[in-house]
Parts: structure tokens; C-alpha cells; sequence
């Protein structure tokens, strides 16, 4: 079976967090561009932190501390996980990048 794609987030000093109400906006130092973001989007990449990870792998850290839908709630961050690349705001890298990565098996 195809292992989930990982992703990294880029660096924390690479971004500027602003929240306001129902959106966060991020701002990217690298590109110089400001993105409007929300919900799981902040909460997705404040779980990645600095670590390689797989859509199923950030379904269940988010399902400890939020009450997840009983939907496919790795398909959909697998989804917002492609946005944030195209963005520019995570990158996926290949499982030999990923030094230390929680995925899946």
C-alpha cells in the first residue's frame, strides 16, 4: 500500500501570525506575501511544527485535542496540506528528507 505523502512546514521565523476572529493571517517573510487562513489551517501547522508528517498522522494529533468529525478527516487535511505547498507555506519532501518524520507506517 502507498505511504501518505509527508510535508514539512517551513521554519517558525519564516512566519508572522496575526489572529482575527474566524481568520488567522500569516504572514510568509520569504515571499513577502500575506495569506488568509482558517480553521484547520493554523491548527495544522502549529502541529507540525518542525517535523515531517502524513495527513493521517496530523488527523490524530488534532483528534486529541479537538473533537474531529467522524468524516475523513485525513482526506481533508491531505487536501489542505497540497493548498499550504502551493502556497508555499509547507513543502512535501520524500520519505529520505524526512530525518525524525511521524507518518504513517
Amino acid at each position: 500500500m502507498p505511504r501518505d505523502p509527508l510535508y514539512i512546514r517551513v521554519p517558525e521565523s519564516e512566519l508572522v501570525w496575526h489572529p482575527l476572529d474566524a481568520v488567522t493571517l500569516v504572514y510568509h517573510r520569504r515571499s513577502g506575501q500575506t495569506h488568509i487562513v482558517m480553521e484547520p489551517v493554523p491548527q495544522i501547522l502549529s502541529v507540525m511544527q518542525d517535523r515531517a508528517m502524513d495527513a493521517p498522522a496530523i488527523a490524530a494529533r488534532l483528534a486529541e485535542d479537538y473533537d474531529l468529525p467522524q468524516i475523513d478527516a485525513a482526506a481533508i487535511i491531505g487536501a489542505r496540506l497540497e493548498e499550504l505547498a502551493a502556497l508555499g507555506l509547507a513543502e512535501r519532501v520524500s520519505p529520505g528528507q524526512a530525518d525524525g518524520a511521524e507518518g504513517g507506517p
